[in-house]
């Protein structure tokens, strides 16, 4: 019991650490550049006058830039601007994961039975489903480096069950061992 408490401990402190913008009384600077609410500036004010202007128009005074001389403030609706903040960021990090399309590599050998060979087709035409793209490999043991032809064959029975989800963008090729084809999901 004593552990979770510990850890919703440092789950309140890692909250409160995280960096936003001081709003209102919160601010320390004496004087600022004040921005209106439809963004126009309203010129140097003391901390004073720029809390009335906010308070008459109905908004918080939010701590812009505090790098500038003298610092920015604007007077806006703080609880909608930290919601656009935190819907753009995570609009972003959706762009990334969509940008960030992973490999999923599938091994199979020269003499892979009927059973492993079709897992390993359903696990491949998942992650053809989810939009990844899928390295097929074979790594030669002993002599089977020989027979290089039975490797193809196996890859391109592979591609057939595949083939009405995918396209191929790497054609079957040997790297030392190992003969190995990439796979992409259809457009």
């Amino acid at each position: 019991m004593s552990t979770s408490l510990v850890f919703i401990f440092l789950e309140v402190l890692i909250i409160a650490n995280v960096k936003e913008n001081p709003i209102n009384e919160q601010i320390r600077c004496r004087e600022m550049m004040v921005i209106g609410p439809n963004g126009e500036q309203l010129g140097v004010k003391s901390k004073e006058d720029a809390l009335t202007l906010a308070g008459y128009a109905g908004f918080d005074l939010v701590l812009m830039n505090d790098n500038c001389n003298p610092p920015v403030c604007k007077i806006m609706d703080y609880n909608k601007f930290k919601y656009e903040k935190k819907k753009k960021t995570k609009e972003a990090q959706k762009k990334q994961r969509e940008a960030a399309i992973e490999i999923k590599e599938f091994r199979l050998s020269v003499n892979i039975d009927i059973h492993d060979f079709n897992t390993r087709v359903n696990n491949a035409r998942k992650a053809l489903e989810k939009r990844n793209k899928v390295k097929a490999s074979i790594r030669f043991k002993g002599r089977q480096i020989a027979h290089p032809d039975l490797a193809r064959e196996v890859l391109d029975r592979f591609y057939e069950k595949v083939s009405d989800l995918s396209d191929i963008e790497l054609n079957p090729k040997i790297e030392g061992r190992t003969m190995f084809m990439i796979i992409t999901p259809k457009k």
